[in-house]
């Protein structure tokens, strides 16, 4: 008689931590897909905001080239028109940051860093630990 009972409650056990673990995999899938949907979310913003720059970058340099060859037809000198230069390089690279490959480098880049050069990505003092975390909140708590 005791042994139906004990395995009636092995089974229940069982079940049990059948259904818990299934349940801890699914909220485990939803936590992962909601931090993917909101790192997609920001680099759209990112990527977006990069854009919306480039396009008042784009009116300032434009400015910039109008008036400094004006200047240099007026003044019959190619200094007004040196500060082209650099902003050339900047607007470059905030059309490349916008609308260009950059993201692909660096997401190339990303993966190079993280099977090749895993140990830059190591934390100082190594990963918190539940004790460590717990005696600062204590700690915190005390203040």
């Amino acid at each position: 008689m005791g042994s139906i009972v004990g395995k009636a409650m092995d089974d229940n056990l069982a079940k049990m931590q059948e259904f818990q673990l299934n349940t801890m995999k699914m909220q485990l899938e939803r936590q992962l897909q909601m931090q993917n949907q909101m790192r997609e979310r920001m680099m759209a913003m990112q990527i977006s905001g990069a854009r919306e720059r480039l396009n008042y970058y784009g009116a300032f340099y434009a400015l910039v080239a109008v008036g400094g060859l004006g200047a240099t037809l007026k003044r019959k000198t190619p200094t007004p028109i040196l500060p082209l230069f650099p902003l050339t390089f900047i607007l470059a690279y905030q059309y490349d940051m916008a609308y260009g490959t950059m993201i692909q480098r660096m997401r190339e880049g990303s993966e190079h860093i993280i099977s090749d050069e895993y140990d830059l990505l190591n934390l100082p003092a190594g990963l918190p630990t539940f004790e460590t975390i717990e005696a600062a909140r204590l700690k915190q708590k005390g203040e």
